[in-house]
């Protein structure tokens, strides 16, 4: 293991399904939530050789990242790019990763393509949205309310769906007339905009499951998915760079460079000290957050 000084660490919903016990991993009580850090090595144990103390570095945890100090599988590390801020790090790790991992890996998707994402203003959806104008997509961005719409289109999104206020299927194919639908869902969302969205699907469209921030797991009919000949493809990026932890680094190694070459950028728009750890929470819970919140450790909230 190594262990890590934290710098930085993003709140995501699933720390707050994670908190209220409704999350696939259940950890014991009590813990401490937080997934995504970024800091610097101070110390390795035993059998460490990749990362030496003073190391920049960012890290997925199961949990335990809302702390000043964190020990960590060292298999679990990523270098941090050069020039990187900490803060940055930590918010893209999961959701950028998640959203590259979707977009590229599972939907394989293709420049000219049409993305629909809902959700587009969350941590996710911003990212998917980003992601997607930076690989050549079509990106058409769906939203609760105006304030979060904009936040979508100032991501890159080309179309704009205020779902709480049009009916979406029929503006999605108002939109792609062309196509008769879209040719990726990005659904982070799940709950009652589900059925409509796979409504949505273009022929062999693809349908990718990222969560139910909506608060409930949609019932998807299965004679939607044969009349359209669409996948329905799920997305588990944690299990995934477990799994193939080479080509995780790899796409997170594109995700850096997207982020210097300014094509994708961080999303954060509020900071917290670690002592607001569960306001922080709350506002995700709330859905009230646009784009990403850090929690940064109280030693190093003089330069909020």
């Amino acid at each position: 293991e190594v262990l890590i000084e934290v710098r930085a660490c993003s709140v995501n919903f699933p720390d707050v399904l994670l908190v209220a016990g409704k999350y696939q991993a259940k950890p014991r009580f009590p813990f401490i939530p937080g997934s995504d850090i970024a800091g610097v090595v101070l110390a390795t144990g035993p059998g460490c050789k990749m990362y030496r103390p003073g190391a920049k570095v960012m890290a997925m945890m199961p949990h335990g990242g809302f702390a000043e100090k964190v020990a960590c599988p060292e298999s679990r590390l990523v270098p941090m790019p050069d020039g990187m801020e900490f803060q940055t790090a930590a918010a893209s790790l999961m959701v950028c990763g998640t959203a590259y991992y979707a977009l590229k890996q599972r939907a394989q998707a293709r420049a000219g393509e049409k993305l629909l994402v809902l959700g587009a203003a969350g941590g996710c959806g911003m990212a998917a949205v980003m992601l997607g104008k930076a690989m050549g997509l079509h990106v058409i961005a769906a939203a609760s309310t105006p304030d979060k719409l904009q936040a979508a289109k100032d991501a890159g999104a080309d179309e704009l769906i205020q779902y709480t206020k049009e009916k979406l299927k029929a503006r999605v194919k108002a939109l792609t007339k062309k196509r008769g639908g879209v040719d990726i869902v990005f659904d982070p969302v799940g709950s009652t905009y589900a059925e409509d969205a796979l409504r949505c699907m273009a022929w062999n469209g693809k349908y990718l499951v990222i969560g139910f921030a909506g608060g409930s797991i949609p019932k998807i009919p299965a004679n939607l998915v044969l009349l359209k000949s669409c996948s329905l493809v799920g997305v588990f990026w944690g299990n995934w760079i477990q799994r193939k932890p080479l080509e995780g680094l790899e796409n997170m190694m594109e995700i850096s460079e997207m982020l210097k070459e300014g094509k994708i950028n961080s999303m954060i728009s509020k900071v917290f000290p670690l002592h607001q750890t569960v306001q922080a929470l709350e506002e995700i819970d709330n859905r009230t957050v646009i784009g990403k919140v850090v929690v940064v450790p109280t030693a190093f909230t003089s330069k909020l």
